[in-house]
């Protein structure tokens, strides 16, 4: 078996549902993104915004407000940004306005 966290890059992406999601509440937390969570070192691809709410086929899932994607260089970049101070506030600031918060972790090559 392949070790796949020596030779390729971790892609993190996290769906928030949030407790009110008003539009105002929606902007605000991807506005905390960018803020707090996009400027980490390893970090090969950020983005941060709301749920294309036009797209609507079967497979689509929809019971979140707000997706994240970072794209980190390697496993090692992904586990300091998890304990880095500024992650550390936005989880703090932004929490009590979560409802639900999916994460989804996985190895991927360029």
């Amino acid at each position: 078996m392949t070790d796949h966290a020596n030779q390729s890059m971790l892609v993190h992406n996290v769906f928030f549902t949030l407790k009110d999601g008003t539009a105002a509440n929606i902007q605000k937390l991807i506005d905390a993104c960018f803020k707090y969570l996009k400027d980490h070192p390893g970090v090969v691809f950020f983005g941060a915004g709301p749920l294309v709410a036009e797209l609507e086929r079967p497979v689509n899932v929809r019971d979140f407000h707000v997706a994240l994607l970072v794209v980190f260089k390697s496993k090692h970049d992904h586990d300091v940004y998890q304990t880095a101070p500024a992650h550390l506030q936005f989880i703090e600031e932004n929490k009590p306005t979560w409802d639900k918060v999916r994460v989804f972790d996985n190895y991927s090559k360029a």
